[in-house]
């Protein structure tokens, strides 16, 4: 088999601006479709007998995860591997961490084991916001802390939906489900509006991220004041493009949010009858670990309109483009 360039086109002008990866809140519509085009590139490469290239040689990778987690982990070892670089995991079971080390004395740990990207989640919020101030030649990729931010899965929601589409502006997408405690929605809730889609809202009042979006319609030049807000699932689902469903995190909740899960059932639940108030041929994505029969219902999860698989390849190839990004277009420099 000849061997294939493994230059990647970028399109920038400059070296890649972001230092870390926190969240998308920071990130320009260009910098986001830049992310989206090499990501493109890279599911190229996933697509090829031989997938490994040397992009990355002797760069190293450490992921980091005091939360349980099966796709963003994995992925991004994937990701690491399949650029050739050198990847090493640690998990907070069976580390110093059980020991009482603190968060700080475990990253500068790791900042002398050399690592050129540390991919952390946590679940307090903020944490990689922590180790980025701390570590001064480690870039920090945030891998989801507490129920604040998770910018990979953002990314790769948005690379799906525009892999399907084309351009996204314009389309309108409703996310369902528990999105108070949700950093997927809230991560998802800047890219989907910084290129120009129609974002609804729903679930119960009482999952409602009414901090994130307090002031909307009030403030001038408020980020999110084109973001609809409805409780009731069958309107909110009325001429949608896509439906995103989110898990009920349960273990983040406290007592008294809900009155029932069969109530929530009921009323929220993604199932035929109420995908069928969509528009023809309506994406469905989930991010994973789904609830099939509580949020969504297994004829959807696995209906012919679902692109939830898609979103896991997806999730290898948008992770290989912001390593690439972050150690060899700059961004780990800057």
């Amino acid at each position: 088999m000849r061997a294939r360039p493994t230059t990647l086109p970028l399109g920038l002008e400059g070296p890649w601006p972001h230092r870390h990866i926190l969240d998308l809140d920071t990130f320009s519509r260009r910098e986001i479709e830049l992310a989206l085009g090499l990501a493109a590139t890279m599911k190229q490469v996933l697509r090829r007998d031989v997938k490994k290239v040397p992009s990355l040689r002797g760069k190293v990778i450490l992921t980091c995860f005091y939360e349980p987690s099966t796709r963003t982990r994995i992925s991004f070892e994937a990701a690491g591997k399949l650029l050739s670089a050198d990847v090493i995991t640690m998990q907070s079971a069976g580390s110093s961490v059980e020991k009482g080390e603190s968060l700080v004395d475990t990253l500068l740990t790791l900042q002398a084991m050399a690592a050129d990207v540390l991919v952390l989640r946590h679940p307090h919020a903020g944490a990689p916001y922590v180790a980025a101030r701390h570590l001064r030649h480690t870039a920090v990729i945030n891998a989801g802390d507490g129920t604040h931010a998770h910018p990979t899965q953002a990314l790769l929601d948005l690379f799906t939906l525009r892999e399907r589409w084309g351009a996204l502006e314009g389309r309108r997408v409703v996310i369902v489900g528990d999105i108070a405690h949700s950093r997927v929605a809230r991560s998802n809730l800047w890219g989907l509006v910084r290129m120009g889609v129609q974002v609804v809202l729903c679930g119960p009042p009482t999952l409602l991220p009414w901090d994130l979006l307090q002031g909307r319609h009030e403030t001038p030049g408020h980020p999110f004041a084109s973001v609809e807000v409805e409780t009731d699932a069958d309107r909110a689902l009325e001429g949608a493009d896509a439906v995103m469903v989110l898990r009920l995190q349960r273990e983040r909740m406290e007592t008294g949010l809900l009155p029932s899960l069969q109530e929530y059932i009921a009323l929220w639940q993604v199932n035929e009858r109420r995908l069928a108030r969509a528009r023809p041929g309506a994406l469905v994505l989930h991010p994973g670990p789904m609830n099939e029969g509580v949020e969504i219902s297994p004829g959807v999860a696995h209906g012919a309109q679902s692109v939830i698989e898609e979103q896991v390849t997806n999730g290898v190839a948008v992770r290989m483009a912001l390593l690439y990004l972050l150690c060899a277009a700059g961004g780990a420099k800057a």
